[in-house]
């Protein structure tokens, strides 16, 4: 299987147009998530069939959310689409959600070239009112049974505020399975181009020059320390230490 985040970039969205991976069909109770580091989908957990997709659920690749993970994606299509298919779609809005305290935020969008409907969803309005009401609802309560109260959708922004979202999601390039070899080699290659490289893990802070790297390499909770101070961030909990 090909690795999303390597041969896919967001796309084009300053003009309307975002790669989007499929990981949820609609009408599917199974919570399948891309894996970063294997490079694959796996099945997270089954939900109760009451709160089954409303929508198809997926990723932009080579983004970066504020809760760490690729920003997710709503593909709203006649039909269910395909887990593992990717797309060119159109951005029409954006869900602005919390999940647990973090933003979550979801990317509103139709497959770019619908010639069922002539391309005839151009924004959130021409969306039926029923089916936003049945995705809010959906994200609302969706881990109701579990965890009751610990998600809310706040509110559905228009085309130029989920550009924003998708903007400040591409700021970090993401590089996910990439053996220790070639990690060494490309921190070897950046700071040979004159770039601070600056290590992460678990929180700490393992470089003093972290606050004014270019690439920032993060092991586990320290992704957002590398995320606020870098253009690059390297994922991988077992990434050894070659940075001094």
């Amino acid at each position: 299987m090909a690795d999303f985040n390597m041969i896919l970039e967001p796309g084009d969205y300053k003009n309307n147009s975002i790669n989007v991976v499929v990981e949820i069909p609609t009408g599917s109770n199974h919570k399948i998530e891309w894996d970063r580091n294997k490079a694959c989908f796996m099945l997270d957990r089954i939900e109760p069939v009451a709160f089954a997709k409303p929508c198809n659920y997926g990723f932009i690749p080579q983004t970066i959310d504020e809760d760490g993970d690729e920003l997710d994606a709503l593909v709203i299509t006649e039909q269910p689409l395909t887990t593992g298919v990717y797309m060119k779609a159109r951005v029409l809005g954006v869900m602005k959600f919390v999940d647990g305290g973090e933003v979550d935020d979801k990317i509103i969008c139709v497959v770019e070239d619908d010639r069922n409907n002539g391309d005839a969803i151009k924004t959130l309005e021409d969306l039926p009112k029923r089916l936003i009401e049945q995705i809010e609802f959906h994200f609302n309560h969706y881990k109701d049974l579990k965890k009751p109260g610990t998600t809310k959708v706040e509110k559905f922004g228009d085309e130029k505020e989920a550009k924003e979202v998708i903007k400040a999601a591409d700021q970090y390039t993401v590089f996910g399975r990439v053996s220790p070899s070639q990690k060494k080699l490309l921190v070897m290659t950046l700071k040979e181009l004159g770039k601070t490289v600056a290590m992460t893990g678990d929180g700490v802070n393992d470089s003093p020059s972290i606050n004014h790297a270019d690439v920032g390499i993060a092991m586990g909770s320290g992704t957002s320390v590398a995320k606020e101070a870098s253009d690059i961030v390297l994922l991988d909990d077992a990434f050894p230490s070659i940075v001094t």
